[in-house]
Formats: structure tokens, C-alpha cells, sequence
């Protein structure tokens, strides 16, 4: 990862466990970072290695989830001898609810009647 965030920017992430307490939806996401299909959005970090928040790979919505993330593993993902993630220095944090992705995966946008049937079926 040719633009690993600051220290600065890593302290005003909350540590794990944190904002557990908070509505996954009102979550607020801290940081971006992004390579080709794949989008990690981060809401809490420990300071050390582990980071915690959603997790897109490869456009896939339906497969996306929340859970933990290695940093170091994260940095070190290189595709084709050159291509690596990226930290998005442009990201405004702002809550889960309003990031497009986070809510096509979990389906917030969706009428309720209309999750209900997706659920019956699976």
C-alpha cells in the first residue's frame, strides 16, 4: 500500500469493541480503502493489526459481510507485481446508512415486504 493513513488519522478510528453498542446503520465508518471490485470500509481498529468493519470483494453484495480484517494483510495485497490497494484520501467519514454499497449488501434500502420474501426463499 503505496498511501498507508497516518498515525494521526488511524488514532481517531475507535478501538475494537468500541461502538459495539451502536446500531450497525448509525456506525460511523472511519476509513475507505479500495482495489479494483473490492471496498473495506472501517469502523474500529485496535491499534495493531486488526481492523473491524464491512468488507465488499469482487462487486459481490450478496457475499459482502462485516467482520475483521488483518492490516498488515490488507497492505500487502498486490495484483499483477503492481497494482495495490489504495486508501481513499479523499473519504468523509460518515455513518453506514449512507454509503451505497454497505446498504445494497444489507439490503436497507429495500421495502420491508420485499426483504421478507428474499428471506422466505433462501
Amino acid at each position: 500500500m503505496w498511501n498507508t493513513p497516518s498515525i494521526e488519522i488511524l488514532k481517531d478510528v475507535p478501538r475494537l469493541y468500541e461502538t459495539e453498542h451502536i446500531n450497525l446503520k448509525d456506525r460511523i465508518i472511519h476509513l475507505h480503502f479500495f482495489i479494483g471490485g473490492c471496498d473495506w470500509f472501517v469502523a474500529e481498529f485496535d491499534f495493531e493489526d486488526i481492523l473491524w468493519g464491512y468488507a465488499v470483494l469482487n462487486n459481490d453484495l450478496e457475499c459482502a459481510e462485516w467482520g475483521y480484517m488483518s492490516f498488515t494483510e490488507l497492505k500487502s495485497i498486490i495484483v499483477n507485481s503492481c497494482i495495490e490497494v489504495d486508501f481513499d484520501l479523499h473519504w468523509k467519514k460518515r455513518s453506514a446508512n449512507q454509503i451505497e454499497k454497505i446498504c445494497k449488501g444489507m439490503r436497507w434500502n429495500e421495502p420491508q415486504e420485499r426483504k421478507e420474501l428474499k428471506n422466505a426463499t433462501a
